[in-house]
């Protein structure tokens, strides 16, 4: 193991008897890489922790995991190295292409120093011949999340054009299911599985942002692998761009999970002596999905950056008013969103210069006169009166083509051709690489976060990027737009001390940890349906931690999909994430608005352990009943829900299992929230007796769910008792 600083000769790698071993490890993970391999070092393990492990035995296990040559086969075995590709013998997807002017396209990139410790590694990379170096950075997390990342330098006299680069996470051989997501708008994350047979499986994003298609992991398991249960692998790319995740098996019998940056033809060529830094690729393992996803949530939580108070009640006025921002409406709805709880007002899309509808204004990011004569100054003073935050929604990186910024600025719109990219909701993209695009639209949210007491910004993406570039005949800017967002939400952030910022994109079509490291949380999706939410937020979870995921109550009757929702089942479903509302609560009655109140309280009471709790997902229920919960890091405590989504089989229904608990502490278990009434019959007996459970007792053997109509959901609490 190297757990220092090595440069090694200038003629590449020296191989011992012994061989070198690096292992690093943290967080129930080791990553055990051969150093000798070649032609550039390979990851032997990634997993759970050896905590036995010597020297010793780590250099057996790297010869343990070297092939041996075979008939019609390379005299020198290939691997799927950190780096691989054909000048190494790899004959599968590559890690780095690229060329010099159509010549130079050989890259065989060699190990020349180290620098680690048992947490992370810097390892540094050259190819003579191609005049290419690269430091790929390696780390194992707090939780146990392996990180990658890597720098290329074009350390030659000539432009390199880099076409393809991706880090690779070697998985086991018995990894031979695959689960990915997939979704459209008002339907992201949707689960899909597949077998992990030999060659490749590739899931790409070319939407300029992740996409509501987009999966959020790339997973590799066991067959049959669930959330409880099962190990499994996954990677996930951090970034808001376009991007690549692969899962590829070959006949030399490695098995491989990669992502990285989708680059456009031409979109990166690096000067002499220029580099590009690639985004990080994430990944995690466990023994079920719900290991796996805890592993982001913990290391996610212990970010400096991470939010630490209380995530404040937000009721947003867009499916309230739509576009009918008048003032008394505005304020009575406020009025009736402070009576209920809310702590947060945000004032959606409609209030600046020409926007009276989606067709227009887009880009004209000015308080519009003819609807707010005296500004926002008169709702935003309604809204801090009555105790609550602010909060304001912006799409700056969106134009319509009917706007003054359009009219005086069309060389501001990302298009690579005279004629502008197909439309979508009437809307072209600003190419924020553009410093003067950017001047503008950095220049305008400064200002309207000076003039008003905004806290918080719901920042919006409503379309894909097609064809987006400098300009007719111009280069592609996806790459270089992704980074501007970057740097103008961090400079918005270092100006603003305390201002909070979602990320939504047509609801969910934005959601990765790119963002998410300079936003507060995600609109998980603009449909609000509770049934639909409860596999959308099952998967979204799987990466973001509940408590920056954007979960609000809806209206009876839902926008999205028309279905009539129950009160309770809307609040149930919203309460594992960021609790908000999305109803125009003046139209409701005086009963409904106190039962509304009552579920905003009991949010605000369990929020500490949404934020900090494991999420818990139940394998093997009954189908038409979803179990799932949040525990508490100590065991102390814990919220569970059962849903009825449907009529099942069983009449009662068996026996659910209550996962998650401290197998030997006893639980006193109690009905806090759901319907008023029973579809049952009699009495449920647990619930009308003083019954305790161990956890070990919850997790074997269960305990009966109240029998509900379907759409229904029923919350219970257990305590650990002294």
């Amino acid at each position: 193991m190297l757990f220092h600083d090595e440069v090694i000769t200038a003629d590449g790698p020296r191989s011992t008897p012994e061989g070198r071993v690096l292992h690093l490890h943290r967080g129930g993970t080791s990553v055990v890489i051969d150093l000798d391999a070649s032609p550039n070092p390979a990851i032997v393990h990634w997993g759970e922790e050896l905590t036995d492990s010597t020297e010793q035995t780590l250099r057996g296990l790297a010869l343990a995991a070297r092939p041996q040559r075979v008939s019609g086969g390379l005299d020198e075995p290939a691997r799927a190295t950190l780096l691989a590709s054909p000048a190494g013998g790899w004959l599968g997807t590559p890690g780095l292409e690229g060329h010099r002017d159509g010549a130079s396209f050989s890259v065989r990139l060699e190990l020349v120093g180290v620098q680690a410790d048992e947490h992370q590694a810097l390892l540094s990379l050259v190819d003579r011949e191609a005049r290419l170096t690269a430091q790929l950075e390696l780390g194992v997390g707090t939780a146990g999340l392996f990180h990658q990342r890597i720098t290329l330098r074009n350390s030659g006299d000539s432009p390199y054009t880099l076409q393809h680069l991706h880090l690779a996470f070697p998985v086991p051989w018995d990894a031979t299911e695959i689960l990915d997501t997939t979704g459209r708008h008002l339907r992201e994350r949707s689960p899909q599985r597949h077998p992990f047979g030999f060659g490749t499986y590739v899931r790409e994003s070319r939407r300029g942002r992740p996409g509501a298609d987009a999966t959020l992991v790339l997973a590799a398991g066991r067959p049959g692998f669930g959330f409880e249960r099962g190990r499994v692998h996954a990677v996930h790319v951090a970034w808001s761009g376009n991007h690549r995740l692969v899962a590829e098996r070959s006949v030399s019998g490695e098995a491989i999970l990669a992502g990285g940056e989708l680059l456009a033809p031409g979109e990166v060529v690096l000067a002499p002596g220029a580099s590009l830094t690639s985004p990080e690729v994430i990944g995690s393992w466990g023994d079920g999905l719900s290991e796996l996803a805890h592993r982001f949530h913990d290391e996610w939580r212990r970010r400096p950056a991470h939010p630490r108070r209380a995530r404040p009640i937000t009721l947003n006025t867009w499916e309230a008013v739509y576009f009918d921002h008048a003032l008394d409406r505005l304020t009575a709805l406020a009025d009736a969103a402070a009576s209920v709880g809310v702590e947060r007002f945000v004032l959606d899309d409609g209030w600046f210069t020409g926007r009276r509808d989606d067709t227009a204004g887009l880009g004209d990011w000015y308080v519009d006169p003819t609807v707010w004569p005296d500004g926002l100054h008169p709702l935003a003073d309604h809204v801090v009166a009555r105790g609550m935050e602010f909060g304001l929604w912006v799409e700056p990186e969106m134009v319509n083509p009917d706007s003054d910024l359009a009219r005086q600025h069309p060389d501001w719109i990302l298009r690579a051709r005279t004629t502008l990219p197909p439309s979508a909701r009437q809307q072209q993209v600003l190419d924020l690489a553009h410093d003067d695009a950017y001047a503008f639209i950095a220049g305008r949210l400064h200002a309207l976060l000076d003039e008003y007491p905004i806290a918080y910004l719901k920042w919006d993406h409503n379309r894909d990027l097609l064809d987006a570039g400098s300009g007719p005949g111009g280069v592609a800017r996806v790459r270089e737009h992704t980074l501007a967002l970057y740097r103008l939400l961090d400079e918005l952030k270092a100006a603003h001390p305390g201002l909070e910022i979602e990320s939504c994109a047509s609801g969910g079509a934005r959601v990765d940890l790119g963002i998410l490291a300079r936003t507060d949380r995600i609109w998980t999706s603009d449909n609000l349906d509770p049934l639909e939410r409860l596999v959308n937020q099952r998967y979204t979870a799987l990466v973001v931690p509940p408590e920056m995921m954007g979960m609000h109550l809806t209206s009876p009757v839902v926008h999205s999909t028309g279905r009539t929702v129950d009160l309770d089942l809307s609040a149930a479903v919203a309460l594992f994430g960021h609790v908000g509302i999305e109803w125009d609560l003046t139209t409701t009655d005086e009963q409904t608005r106190s039962r509304i109140a009552a579920w905003v309280e009991y949010a605000k009471r369990i929020r500490p352990l949404v934020a900090t709790g494991r999420t818990v997902d139940v394998d093997g229920t009954e189908p038409g009943v979803d179990v799932r919960g949040v525990v508490a890091q100590d065991g102390s405590s814990a919220v569970f829900t059962l849903t009825q989504t449907d009529t099942t089989a069983s009449y009662p229904p068996g026996r659910v299992r209550i996962p998650g608990l401290d197998p030997g502490r006893r639980y006193r278990i109690s009905v806090v929230g759901g319907p008023t009434g029973t579809a049952g019959q009699s009495e449920l007996a647990w619930q009308t007796h003083d019954v305790t459970l161990t956890g070990r007792e919850l997790d074997t053997v269960g305990l009966r769910p109240p029998v509900q109509y379907p759409q229904r959901s029923t919350v219970i609490e257990l305590v650990a008792q002294a």
